[in-house]
């Protein structure tokens, strides 16, 4: 590639004229000069390096996105074909471009791992998905760089950083309320976890169910896992359950997707014969029918706050620290029926 001091040389001008004219900084540089500097760009197809540029800044313009899969979850193979994820990094994505920024990912099930590959990028930033306690304590101590985290739970008296998080226990508690208004008094929790943000709304499902009398018992947590013979099994399971309970709250909509095609492939009408809700509002919800009775959040609003609050950072190292938790709304659809 052809560099500005070539450019100067083959033209007889200053390197400080040639870059002048690159950066738009032709204020004091003649229209003919101007002209022969954008010829030869354009012949030789000059690209600025941008690396060059941003090392003598001090900065590499990257912000590093870390992501941390776990085994047994419905994403865990190809993590970005999960609803809510693809979602929240294409806002991340789009946050970090009109910021002015590059955008590097890495996913792993490890964090030291992780941690490692981010070390080598420089970034100037990063920002965090889905750690609990331990592993942000590594992140703590291993990343200097300014830091955001999302959906992520760590000991609020040793970790003092940005962390995003939604309404997760509420949206789980309003949703079990809704059900028992609407006549439903066996309620099964279905997830393929009960850690992070699962965790959170498998504690609201609990609470609205002891507001309510109900008592909960072990066997009303109803595990599917995300391996394609095992998950058979844990639909075939709460296909044979629809007999016990009158209604199935599913931590997330991609598994109350499942649990009615399942139902639909079966016989099993919803909300006719069960009724079925899921949590987030992602394409799922909307996808398939009946619509699905959900907890909406928003992950564009999620993301761009998390690139806002992470530049902020980069550009203030003072920045004071915020906890941010989102609120959520019932989005009432067509897969819960009334029991009079």
């Amino acid at each position: 590639m052809i560099t500005i001091k070539e450019i100067a040389a083959m033209l007889d001008i200053s390197t400080t004229t040639v870059s002048n004219v690159i950066h738009g900084k032709t204020k004091e540089v003649s229209p003919e000069t101007i002209d022969r500097v954008q010829h030869v760009l354009e012949e030789y197809e000059y690209v600025p390096n941008i690396n060059a540029r941003n090392l003598a800044r001090n900065r590499s313009k990257i912000i590093g996105i870390a992501i941390k899969s776990r085994k047994g979850h419905f994403a865990e193979q190809n993590l970005i074909k999960d609803a809510f994820t693809s979602e929240l990094l294409g806002a991340i994505e789009r946050a970090v471009k009109e910021a002015g920024y590059f955008l590097m990912i890495y996913i792993s099930d490890e964090i030291t791992e992780t941690l490692n590959y981010i070390a080598t990028w420089n970034v100037d930033g990063l920002i965090v998905l889905g750690l609990m306690n331990d592993d942000c304590i590594q992140v703590r101590d291993k990343c200097k760089k300014p830091l955001v985290f999302i959906d992520s739970y760590f000991f609020e008296e040793i970790m003092n950083y940005c962390n995003i998080g939604l309404e997760d226990e509420k949206g789980a508690y309003e949703m079990t309320k809704y059900l028992i208004d609407q006549g439903h008094r066996r309620i099964a929790f279905v997830s393929d976890s009960c850690v992070a943000v699962e965790r959170e709304r498998f504690h609201g499902y609990r609470k609205a169910l002891k507001e309510a009398g109900i008592t909960y018992h072990d066997e009303d947590f109803l595990f599917l896992n995300n391996l394609e013979d095992e998950n058979e099994n844990g639909l075939k399971r709460i296909l044979n359950l629809t007999k016990t309970y009158t209604a199935f709250e599913c931590s997330a909509d991609f598994h109350a997707a499942r649990v009615i095609n399942y139902f639909h492939d079966h016989g099993v009408k919803v909300p006719e014969d069960a009724s079925v809700t899921g949590f987030d509002d992602n394409i799922y919800s909307k996808f398939v029918r009946p619509q699905i009775t959900t907890v909406h959040q928003n992950p564009e609003l999620k993301g761009r706050l998390a690139v806002e609050l992470l530049v902020e950072q980069i550009k203030n190292h003072d920045t004071a620290k915020k906890k941010v938790i989102l609120p959520v709304e019932l989005k009432i659809r067509d897969s819960v029926k009334t029991i009079k």
